[in-house]
């Protein structure tokens, strides 16, 4: 059952590039996170109120038209004793030149967790272009489960 999760977020990140004929852009981003625990109704990890975790990954941007572009992403991520993998699908867009908004559903699949190993959650992020290549971003995971923790990210992109 893992090796199936993991080929399906793969052909999720990798797969697009025989659907859209567009141009794209191919990434490695990385940083850290704030996880928010909602600790009256779940036990998860050592039940803190909030946990600092890191995450790293590779990212695929599919130019669409408009200012308009599809964001594939594939991460992983530590936190504490648990570790995941995390592959949202962003529709995102350019506000200008420099600043972008991407919105969009995030899979998750946990390593190690007790039971439900599959979630869907929501994601809201926006970023910054620091240069042609490097960008900064921050986005927030809405968990709809009442252990599904909300999660506040951090960190850096660097276009290949």
């Amino acid at each position: 059952m893992k090796r199936f999760i993991f080929t399906v977020l793969i052909l999720i990140t990798l797969g697009c590039f025989n659907g859209l004929k567009a141009q794209s852009e191919f990434g490695i981003k990385g940083g850290g996170n704030l996880t928010f625990f909602n600790v009256e109704e779940g036990s998860f990890g050592s039940n803190q109120e909030v946990e600092l975790g890191y995450y790293a990954g590779c990212f695929v941007d599919f130019e669409i038209e408009n200012g308009f572009n599809l964001q594939t992403e594939l991460l992983f991520i530590g936190l504490g004793d648990f570790k995941f993998l995390n592959a949202p699908i962003y529709l995102k867009y350019n506000f200008d030149e420099d600043f972008n908004i991407l919105v969009g559903p995030s899979i998750n699949y946990f390593l190690n967790f007790f039971y439900t190993k599959l979630k869907v959650r929501a994601d809201l992020a926006f970023a910054y272009n620091l240069t042609s290549k490097l960008d900064l971003h921050m986005k927030y995971t809405i968990g709809f489960e009442e252990i599904s923790p909300n999660v506040l990210f951090l960190g850096l992109g660097y276009k290949l």
